[in-house]
């Protein structure tokens, strides 16, 4: 993979590949098209001025980093990401950056959309992005409600890309098959690019036990997006862009496991055999007003993202494994409005304001089956009682923000703003959060920033009322503690500060730190067979860490490295305590734990090398010291650490006026490493979870 690491602007560290990103020359056929094209380069560097940075640290991969990458652009979103400091992985694709448990935000040309109910398929799709950044630290006012970190992705353009396409597949080991198309273009004022694939594997999710090939874990997926642009004037542009994704799961099982209840008069069950699966339906579209008014900038747009998930369980099977089996259904609908603005005044300040809206429509469903059981939980009955289970929620969420963006010389930048944010679910909660990032440019090689932000977290818009778990007193679904099942908005203080240095012209170095200070830390867990998640809030969270970062761009040869050493604790859960053991929440009552998500020492790298011209070879890895599992206490051990290898040879062949057949041989876990992610123990941890083990895929891509 070549990737190299270059100072855009104060403030900013920028992993990127060491020439700009590969884009197929404009096919311009008079002057009139022309101008059109520079009109749409200046909307674009107008958008662009909306959304600041200063202070917080930002990560850039472009699109033809993103190409190097063993997979391509055949890789899922989360392993790109994976290449950023901080970035942890998880099972079923989920991220941690900087010891937070999901609250990403995801932005797709400046446009937040709204995240889709918590599941393990993945939305978007990686053959749409120009540039990917991954903002995080303290962020300026302009980014709220997901803070953990901003995923910001910038669309790749029919303008930019002129008129073709592009057609490929991937295939490999575990039945792997993903051919995919795109196609882009222009005419006169108007711009489209388009794409989509089908994947489906063998493996889709991750593995409970330690073997080569797991057993019923046949997926099923289709993503399509779409952006299409008209330039109404010289200074105004009216965008539309859709995605929608399609995900059928089955189940991973786990052989050799002995059943707990006896069903009707049936005592055994093989547990390779059961039947369970996961479907995840997502859709969204945007449509998005952006132009110049004077000296103004701005970015109206409104939007609406529909997600749903359906886990069907092997009824039989794990009423006598758990005692209950729940076809569990949710979705999630969510309309937005977002309207951003920058206006310059005088020639030192940038004033940036802004306000958001969501107006979400959430439902779950619950088709339980459960046995009659004693006030001790055990079973007094082999038949089953079925159980109706439903809720709807309604969620309420505003934003406006304010910030001024300062000069001071030539040497110093300084951003302070402050953000308002309402949200309202079962209560109303709210806060006003300051912001202040500072950036000094200490010499041409040189950049130190530092940066305070006060953080407003809600919680997934999910809940059950106390009113469903009573539903199940007296069978073999009740639970211990009904607690407080209404979920927090998390409120942090977060500082965060860094120095990047430039040795030469092939050398740049970076050390970022951070802390946060949590009250209501928001966290997640598996509960019960569905593999979705729910909410629950500790009364408070400590999180610190530092980053470290090299890189290496001279010539043929680029190189990365990226290590991050952190610590997230929490102390006494305050909501959804039904989910838990009565042990442990007496024991986190009193005592502070690690973060089932906690990992020590998280480390990627990589290197590539350019033959020739048309024949590259690269390696990458992925290194991290182990999630936690339970202990003596909860959460008070570390799974083993691991390590992953990738190897990649890339070649493009010449067919003359034919052009150019790309291939790309990856060979993930080169040494066939079998390592835990997850071994189903810990506070939220639902099950056990294993890393790939080896696959070798080729890629076959043409374009036209």
């Amino acid at each position: 993979m070549s990737l190299a690491l270059a100072l855009a602007m104060p403030s900013t560290r920028v992993l990127a590949s060491d020439t700009p990103a590969a884009a197929a020359p404009p096919q311009v056929s008079d002057a009139q098209n022309l101008s059109v094209i520079d009109v749409s380069a200046a909307l674009d560097q107008a958008r662009n001025a909306l959304s600041p940075d200063t202070g917080s640290s930002q990560y850039v991969i472009d699109h033809k980093a993103i190409a190097q990458l063993p997979l391509g652009a055949s890789t899922p979103m989360n392993q790109v990401l994976l290449q950023a400091p901080g970035v942890v992985q998880d099972s079923y694709g989920g991220l941690h950056v900087r010891g937070d448990h999901a609250n990403l935000q995801y932005r797709i040309n400046g446009v937040i959309i709204p995240e889709s109910i918590s599941g393990f398929g993945q939305t978007l799709d990686t053959r749409t992005i120009q540039t990917v950044k991954l903002l995080d630290g303290a962020l300026p006012a302009q980014y709220g409600l997901r803070t953990a970190a901003v995923v910001d992705i910038t669309t790749r353009s029919g303008h930019e890309l002129g008129n073709g396409g592009s057609v490929g597949i991937t295939g490999g080991s575990f039945g792997t098959l993903n051919p995919n198309t795109s196609i882009w273009g222009n005419a006169d004022r108007w711009s489209w690019f388009f794409t989509g694939n089908y994947m489906e594997n063998d493996a889709g999710i991750e593995n409970p036990t330690a073997s080569r090939k797991p057993i019923h874990d046949h997926t099923n997926q289709a993503r399509g997006f779409g952006d299409i642009s008209y330039l109404i004037n010289d200074s105004t542009r009216l965008s539309f862009l859709f995605g929608v994704s399609n995900n059928r799961f089955e189940i991973p099982n786990n052989p050799g496991q002995q059943p707990e209840f006896g069903y009707l008069d049936t005592a055994d069950f093989n547990s390779a055999d059961l039947n369970e699966r996961q479907r995840e339906n997502t859709r969204f579209g945007v449509l998005a007003l952006q132009g110049t008014l004077g000296a103004t900038s701005y970015q109206v747009s409104l939007g609406q993202r529909y997600t749903d998930v359906a886990y069907s369980p092997d009824r039989i099977g794990e009423l006598m494994f758990n005692g209950v089996a729940s076809d569990v259904s949710r979705s999630n609908r969510a309309s937005t409005l977002q309207a951003d603005f920058a206006m310059p005044m005088g020639g030192s300040h940038t004033l940036r304001y802004g306000l958001y809206g969501s107006f979400e429509r959430a439902a779950s469903g619950n088709d339980a089956w459960v046995f009659p059981a004693d006030a001790d939980g055990n079973q007094v009955s082999t038949t089953p009682l079925n159980i109706l289970d439903d809720s709807r929620l309604i969620a309420r969420t505003w934003s406006a923000y304010v910030q001024d963006e300062w000069s001071l010389g030539e040497d110093w930048t300084l951003n302070y703003g402050l953000r308002g944010d309402q949200y309202q679910l079962a209560r109303t909660e709210s806060q006003l959060s300051p912001r202040l990032g500072v950036v000094w440019q200490a010499s041409d090689s040189t950049v130190v920033h530092a940066g305070y932000s006060r953080y407003f977290t809600p919680p997934a818009t999910e809940m059950i009322a106390s009113s469903n778990i009573a539903k199940f007193d007296g069978t073999t679904n009740a639970v211990a503690d009904t607690g407080n099942n209404i979920p927090l908005a998390e409120r942090s203080d977060y500082f965060d500060a860094g120095i990047q240095q430039s040795i030469g012209p092939a050398w740049t170095l970076g050390v970022d730190a951070y802390y946060r200070k949590v009250q209501r830390l928001q966290d997640e867990g598996q509960f019960g067979s569905a593999l979705v998640y729910s909410t629950f809030n500790l009364a408070a969270g400590r999180v610190k860490g530092v980053e470290f970062t090299a890189n290496y761009a001279r010539g043929p040869l680029s190189a990365y490295f990226n290590a991050s050493l952190g610590k997230a604790i929490g102390k006494r859960i305050i909501t959804s305590q039904y989910n838990f053991d009565p042990a442990d929440l007496a024991y986190i009552d009193n005592h502070w734990i690690l973060l089932d998500h906690d990992q020590k020492l998280t480390s990627s790298g990589g290197i590539n090398y350019a033959l020739n011209d048309r024949t590259k070879v690269g390696a990458d890895y992925l290194f991290g010291s182990g999630l936690r599992k339970d202990g003596n206490v909860p959460n008070g051990d570390s799974l083993p650490a691991y390590f992953q290898l990738n190897l990649n040879l890339s070649h493009d062949f010449m067919f003359g006026d034919g052009g150019n057949l790309h291939t790309q041989l990856a060979v993930l876990n080169v040494l066939d490493r079998s390592y835990a992610l997850r071994d189903g123990s810990g506070i939220g941890v639902g099950a056990p979870q294993f890393g790939p083990r080896r696959g070798v895929y080729l890629s076959v891509q043409k374009d036209f």
